[in-house]
Formats: structure tokens, C-alpha cells, sequence
């Protein structure tokens, strides 16, 4: 198992495994100080655990460990926490009766199902971090070649064309004063970048940036937003270079890259995660793979179909590197 860690580190020790029972204790949570008035009115229960505790905690909710020093060693590296969301789907669920409205629910329980071991959870956390960096590399090569596509396009019009809001779709820009707004967003990026290309142009040229230099500065969101207040002609036109004829289609699949980016960046788990931004799929027969997905919800709350998105657009921008099936 490749866990790149360190040669195990001292641990903590002298506690009674036996006095702990199922149930009695749970996760460690950081304290929350926000001043909500629910929030204030309830009294935090859950005390800081030392390392050994935490391992131990798990060990009496029938958790398998082979290698304690190795357990301890993960839980100092990655979290309690972090590993709890690997763990959560080998917990003990059992269906119950609500006493007052009779509905039938699903009930957690604090104990994990037989043959559960602590490794379960490194693996699926090293796998996720591995599909997290294939797919940041994947998302990179895209937002460049659309950060060209735009450029291109728009550029060959106006060379100022992100400042100018004729050359949006009147509707799209000028809602809830879109356009407006992206440019309060574009001046933040601006004045936060520390590259080098940015003072030379500011320097030589003056402050305002050419459409093919500023979108450098431009984060994905920027990019997919700018997309989204495009002329349909402009958008269908980019849309149509990745094999997506429906522009709405296409937009709503930057928006939910933008999203999966955003998670990748920040190390959050993907793996068997619920997808809150959940991207348009075409009509049927438009776009072969998407059918799978038509009418079926629980996939589509997946991250499959976001995968699917990022294979179907770098095979396109980078066909040799990805090549299809």
C-alpha cells in the first residue's frame, strides 16, 4: 500500500480499550465559535481525543487494525475526520419505524460491518487523492485550450472585448447586472496576480489588457462565466468544437467543471460523493455515452458523469495523450 508516510511516529498509549463501548464516544469535531443563536444554546459534548483514543474508539465499533503504529501514522498525516468519510459507508445501517409518524427510515448505527479493516479506508482515500490529480491534470489542459478558444474568437472582434458588453448577448450580460459583476471579479484577479507579464503590459501598453493576455489571469470560474454571457453564435461555436451542439448543454458543463476544479484544488473527497452542481445532459441520441444517464438521477448525482464530461473534452484538446477506447 503506497501511503507515502513518514517511518511511524511515537503514540499515545494508556488507555482502556474496555471501558470504551460502542456508541459511547464519537467523532472528534473542531469547535465551531460562530455566533448563531441555535448554535448557542447547545452545549458541545464532544472533548478532544488524543491519536491512540481515536484508534481506539474505532477498534470497540468492531474496526479491524493489523498495524496500530501504521493507524496511528495515518491519523496524524490525513485526520480522524478526513478518514471517517471513507469509513461511512462500511457502517451498520438498519431500518427502523418513526414512533410518531410511523414512516420507515434508515438508522446509522456506531459500529462497523464485519471484515471492515482500517486499510479499507487508506485505500479508498489514496485512490480518491490519485483520481483527484488525474483529473486536476485533465481539467488544466481543457481550461487552457477553452482559455484560447475564447481569446481567439472574441479577439479577432475587439482586442478589448471582455470590457465591452456589445459583445454579449444583451440578455445573458444584463441580467441581475452580470457583466457588471464579472468585471468587479476580473479587477480582483487582476490586482491579486503577482505575474510578471501583468506589470510588463501595465508598464509598456497601459492598464487596459488585450482579451488574449487578460484571460490569463482569469480563474475557471471567471472563464465559465464570461462563457455563459457570450452571443449563442459565439458559444455554439466552441460548444461545437467539443462535440456538443446544445450551447446550454455545454455551458452548463463548464459551470460544472468549474465545480469538480474547485474540488480537485482543494483536496476535497470525490470519491462516492453526492454532486450539488449537476450539469444538462442532450437529448437523446446526440451524444452516444450521455444516454446512459438520461431519466436516472442517482447517476447523474454522481461524479461519473463529471468524469465522463472531462474524457469526452480532453480527448478532444489532447487526442494523442487520451485516446479514446
Amino acid at each position: 500500500m503506497d501511503n507515502g508516510l513518514p517511518p511511524t511516529l511515537p503514540c499515545e498509549s494508556g488507555v482502556n480499550r474496555a471501558a470504551i463501548k460502542p456508541g459511547t464516544m464519537d467523532w472528534p469535531a473542531p469547535n465551531d465559535n460562530t455566533n448563531n443563536p441555535i448554535r448557542e444554546t447547545m452545549v458541545y459534548q464532544r472533548p478532544w481525543k488524543s491519536f491512540q483514543t481515536q484508534l481506539d474508539i474505532l477498534q470497540s465499533r468492531n474496526l479491524k487494525v493489523t498495524d496500530e503504529a501504521a493507524a496511528i501514522n495515518h491519523l496524524q498525516r490525513i485526520g480522524y475526520y478526513r478518514l471517517s468519510a471513507y469509513l461511512y459507508p462500511f457502517r451498520v445501517f438498519r431500518l427502523a419505524q418513526d414512533t410518531e409518524t410511523g414512516a420507515i427510515k434508515t438508522v446509522r448505527e456506531d459500529w462497523f460491518v464485519d471484515h471492515t479493516h482500517f486499510a479499507d479506508a487508506v485505500n479508498l482515500y489514496v485512490f480518491d487523492k490519485k483520481l483527484r490529480l488525474l483529473l486536476l491534470d485533465a481539467l488544466e489542459r481543457i481550461e487552457v485550450a477553452l482559455r484560447v478558444d475564447i481569446a481567439y474568437l472574441q479577439g479577432e472582434r475587439d482586442t478589448f472585448a471582455y470590457q465591452h458588453i456589445e459583445n454579449f448577448h444583451p440578455t445573458f450580460a444584463k441580467r441581475n447586472s452580470q457583466h457588471q459583476k464579472w468585471l468587479q471579479k476580473y479587477e480582483s484577479l487582476l490586482k491579486r496576480s503577482k505575474e510578471d507579464f501583468v506589470k510588463h503590459y501595465e508598464q509598456v501598453h497601459g492598464a487596459d489588457l488585450p482579451i488574449w493576455v487578460a484571460i490569463e489571469v482569469w480563474d475557471f470560474g471567471a472563464l465559465s462565466q464570461l462563457f455563459a454571457m457570450m452571443r449563442v453564435p459565439d458559444q455554439t461555436v466552441i460548444a461545437q468544437k467539443y462535440g456538443v451542439a446544445n450551447f446550454n448543454v455545454f455551458r452548463s458543463w463548464l459551470r460544472s467543471l468549474n465545480y469538480l476544479r474547485n474540488l480537485c484544488a482543494h483536496h476535497s473527497r470525490l470519491w462516492n460523493r453526492n454532486v450539488i452542481d449537476q450539469p444538462r445532459l442532450p437529448q437523446k441520441g446526440e451524444i452516444a455515452w450521455c444516454d446512459a444517464y438520461i431519466g436516472k438521477p442517482d447517476l447523474i448525482s454522481r461524479p461519473f458523469l463529471l468524469i465522463n464530461i472531462v474524457t469526452q473534452l480532453i480527448r478532444m484538446v489532447c487526442p494523442s495523450a487520451y485516446p479514446g477506447p
